[in-house]
């Protein structure tokens, strides 16, 4: 579709103009499921042809740290590689967060089986990918970043610091926001609230499907330079410059602005570890007032962290170029309630995502427990 025809289908899109004729007739979830689990076999690969992992836990079940330490693995990775495995049936947790191998991964990924696959992983492991993996696993820096470097930091968010790269990195990431933008417009009930907050929302396409949907709303997306350059233009695109605004500033090092009722996550908070998103839950709990809204929209793992299998494969991708991982819904909730919010609550929205809801409590007497 040429650039000036897809302009005008966005803006029709987002004023309400095709209704609910716009809405794709298909579930696109397969699609994503493929684009969003494709290092998911890097990390079973890793996980057998390297790290002998299953061997290892057959003759020593143990819990997470010991793990890490016996397989010399970075904690974060690790996590995610046990959520992995268990979401595929190959290791089980018992009450106390023991690991042990399950019947599938006796027969088939042990060397003496006689139904043994390893040979067919090991067949593999010495692929680009999959040594990228490995190097991801022992030392929980994202691939790409130099070796040197101890921040940890993403080449993909150091990327952001470039206006081109941004705009193509936010064109890749709203094909897929396109779709889920609208059903969380569709799934949030947000009219008893004026005024949004979008925590780095990108290209503000979940700020422009909100607003679009509830006519009363405005809202600002709170993005960095030249990030909040790209935003603009999109949101122009659009033909909403006049209900979304966007505003200049670092989420990670200013205050969040306070004239707003609700404050958005979409998408954000899989980004970073978990003391970078208790500052930003504190960061909202501080700059909301009374009564006010959080909302955070993302992938989250089920509250025993053994799935949706898709959203354990995602978490793969996402510990691999991020200092983030995909959190349980049971995890994200300790954190708003450790924070000070109140009355959390979660419901699906569509692709293995949910939105986690939570309020600042009314009684300005209340303080939270966490505060940074």
């Amino acid at each position: 579709m040429p650039v000036s025809q897809l302009s005008k289908h966005l803006v029709a899109a987002f004023s309400g103009q095709n209704e609910r004729s716009d809405f794709p007739t298909t579930d696109p979830t397969l699609l994503f499921d493929i684009a969003e689990g494709m290092h998911a076999i890097e990390a079973l690969t890793a996980a057998i042809g390297w790290l002998h992992l299953c061997e290892w836990l057959e003759e020593n079940p143990a819990k997470e740290d010991r793990i890490c330490r016996a397989l010399e693995l970075s904690p974060r990775p690790a996590h995610v590689l046990l959520t992995l495995l268990a979401s595929f049936g190959i290791v089980r947790r018992d009450d106390q967060g023991t690991y042990s191998l399950t019947q599938l991964a006796r027969e088939h990924l042990l060397p003496n089986s006689p139904w043994s696959m390893v040979a067919c992983f090991d067949a593999l492991k010495n692929r680009p990918t999959c040594l990228d993996m490995l190097a991801v696993l022992r030392t929980g820096k994202p691939i790409g970043a130099p070796e040197q470097d101890e921040s940890e930091s993403a080449p993909w968010a150091e990327g952001m610091d470039n206006e081109v790269f941004a705009e193509y990195f936010l064109n890749a990431i709203d094909s897929r926001n396109t779709y889920l933008s609208h059903v969380l417009a569709e799934r949030l009930d947000l009219s008893q609230h004026s005024s949004i907050l979008d925590v780095g929302g990108g290209s503000g396409i979940y700020s422009c499907a909100l607003v679009s949907r509830n006519p009363n709303q405005r809202a600002t997306v709170l993005e960095k330079p030249p990030v909040d350059t790209v935003a603009r233009r999109a949101i122009e695109r659009r033909g909403l410059a006049d209900r979304v605004s966007v505003t200049s500033g670092d989420m990670l090092k200013h205050p969040l602005p306070r004239e707003h009722d609700v404050h958005l996550y979409s998408n954000v908070i899989h980004d970073w570890d978990e003391n970078t998103v208790t500052r930003l839950l504190c960061s909202s709990y501080d700059a909301l007032p009374h009564g006010g809204q959080i909302v955070i929209h993302d992938a989250f793992l089920d509250e025993d962290e053994t799935g949706p299998r898709a959203v354990a494969e995602y978490s793969v991708l996402l510990m691999s170029f991020t200092s983030g991982r995909c959190y349980s819904i049971k995890e994200m909730g300790v954190l708003l309630e450790k924070v000070g919010f109140v009355d959390v609550a979660h419901r699906p929205t569509a692709v293995h995502r949910d939105v986690i809801t939570a309020f600042k409590p009314h009684d300005p007497t209340f303080i939270g427990q966490t505060k940074l």
